[in-house]
């Protein structure tokens, strides 16, 4: 049930007295660990936090690529699960701060530590996680490149080399072909 669907019920609530409404909103909020956060990002925190939670999602991302590029034998399905989890912490992040700039900044560092050229035999059974970790690091910097192209024309500039790096990367590997398909520019 959507509340803009009930006109009448959207009058009602407003209708309630303040200390219930306080009440039913804390329930409310108690239920979502995001909006929580969300919440106690945007009241108690300022500008200052949202340097520090970006400071260390930008080392967790780097110290765990950096982890997986040790590993003796560095697989696609390795790879593929790790920028799955980051990626899910860097959306999270964005859930919490709602800041559009830093989001942008953690995946195109994501992408640009990401390594992409596996030699996976069309017979190995990885083979099926190297095409699908091309498709997901394709699809996630066509999504940065969507919302890069909405910033700011300052902000675009900051991130511009960046960008321009993840597609020389992406260009000179196996996934240019896709990438052109999908209407990926080789430079800025």
């Amino acid at each position: 049930m959507l509340l803009k669907e009930h006109k009448d019920l959207k009058i009602a609530i407003v209708a309630i007295p303040p200390k219930e409404k306080d009440k039913l909103l804390l329930r409310l909020i108690a239920k979502d660990k995001v909006l929580t956060e969300h919440l106690h990002f945007k009241l108690l925190e300022d500008e200052e936090n949202l340097k520090e939670r970006y400071e260390l999602l930008m080392n967790d991302i780097k110290e765990t690529i950096q982890l997986l590029t040790r590993e003796r034998k560095l697989t696609s399905k390795d790879t593929l699960t790790t920028v799955r989890k980051l990626n899910g912490k860097i959306n999270h992040h964005y859930k919490v701060t709602k800041d559009v700039n830093s989001e942008l900044e953690l995946r195109i560092f994501l992408l640009s530590l990401t390594p992409i050229d596996f030699k996976e035999s069309i017979f190995s059974p990885l083979h099926k996680y190297n095409e699908k970790l091309m498709t997901y690091v394709l699809r996630t910097t066509l999504s940065a490149f969507n919302k890069y192209k909405k910033l700011h024309e300052d902000l675009q500039f900051d991130l511009k080399d960046n960008f321009n790096a993840i597609f020389t990367k992406i260009y000179k590997s196996k996934l240019a072909v896709m990438a052109e398909d999908l209407g990926l520019p080789k430079e800025l």
